[in-house]
């Protein structure tokens, strides 16, 4: 790498982007002969800006500048400080932005209840789960990816909900090995679309993982629409056979209870951790109602694959989305 090249690359470094987050958005066209070109080193801070949403005149020798950062609002914010913040944001709204030039346009969520969207769904599943979510949101013009490459050298995002030309897209950051955790993020990332906190350009970034609960009203308004998506209500009445279950018990009452009410069986486990404040207890009893374990991101991301217009795309965006996605191609 050329002296200008390595100088541009500490240039992005210094402003909170992370390296990984860097080397996803250079072109694989750049070369050593490219660099002796200033067309080529022009189209590469071009390329730059459009991926990680900076103005391309910040970088053409001036400050770096993040376009898309005015807008973002933070739910449980953690400690990141508003140039990280700004970076995080840009890096979303650009991201977003590129997911929604390759999905074709469908319903907007705005208005959609959780009742409206749960019907759809069980028309043809037996319960609302992480891939009947998937399916309806791709249906309704709205992409999902589970972000492999991150913009800050410390990954906390938890999720975030971008709106841009009136539409959402949907970007997902928590890992877990079976799929209710996942679930349950994307289903609060739908309420926050569905019920307008995330209006024309604006984004809503989900930054921790309030298991106590948020005095936000919009987190609770979220957190409501996510469980009535996926259980019916949005206060669950759960009643077992003993108070305090053991792991393999609450699984097996999840696995029997939870098809017989129209509700996925890890969601299940995960409403009563909730209700009775005992994440470990249900969070060990997915390892006995899932087959087996395995990362979930893969799977979002291979339903991402198949969904996105990567035609609609060029050659740089579609490299860049496919690191964004985790895919060696």
């Amino acid at each position: 790498m050329d002296d200008q090249a390595k100088a541009l690359v500490r240039e992005l470094l210094d402003a909170g982007l992370s390296e990984q987050a860097i080397k996803a958005a250079w072109p694989t066209w750049w070369s050593d002969a490219a660099a002796t070109s200033p067309s080529a080193r022009a189209d590469l801070r071009f390329v730059l800006s459009r991926n990680l949403g900076l103005s391309p005149k910040s970088l053409l020798g001036e400050r770096v500048e993040f376009v898309w950062s005015d807008e973002a609002r933070f739910k449980n914010l953690t400690t990141h400080d508003l140039v990280s913040r700004r970076a995080l944001a840009s890096f979303g709204v650009a991201v977003g932005r590129l997911l929604l030039r390759a999905t074709p346009k469908g319903r907007p969520l705005d208005g959609l209840t959780a009742g409206q969207l749960r019907t759809a769904i069980l028309r043809s599943r037996s319960f609302v789960d992480l891939v009947g979510l998937l399916s309806a949101c791709w249906a309704l013009g709205v992409p999902v990816i589970h972000l492999r490459v991150f913009p800050l050298p410390a990954k906390s995002m938890r999720a975030m909900v971008v709106n841009a030309g009136a539409r959402h897209a949907i970007l997902l950051g928590r890992d877990a090995s079976y799929p209710a955790p996942i679930a349950f993020t994307l289903a609060h990332e739908i309420g926050h679309a569905a019920l307008g906190h995330a209006a024309s350009g604006q984004t809503v970034v989900d930054d921790g993982d309030p298991v106590n609960g948020s005095d936000d009203r919009e987190e609770q308004d979220a957190d409501a629409y996510g469980l009535e998506l996926l259980t019916g209500s949005a206060r669950p009445e759960i009643t077992l056979n003993t108070d305090r279950p053991s792991t393999r018990s609450l699984a097996q009452q999840c696995l029997e209870l939870g098809p017989a009410n129209g509700i996925e069986p890890g969601t299940l486990a995960l409403c009563v951790g909730h209700l009775k404040g005992d994440w470990k207890t249900a969070n060990a009893a997915l390892r006995h109602i899932y087959t087996d374990a395995r990362p979930v991101w893969s799977e979002v991301n291979k339903v991402a694959e198949k969904e996105l217009d990567w035609g609609a795309l060029s050659p740089d965006s579609i490299a860049y989305l496919h690191a964004l996605l985790g895919q060696n191609v």
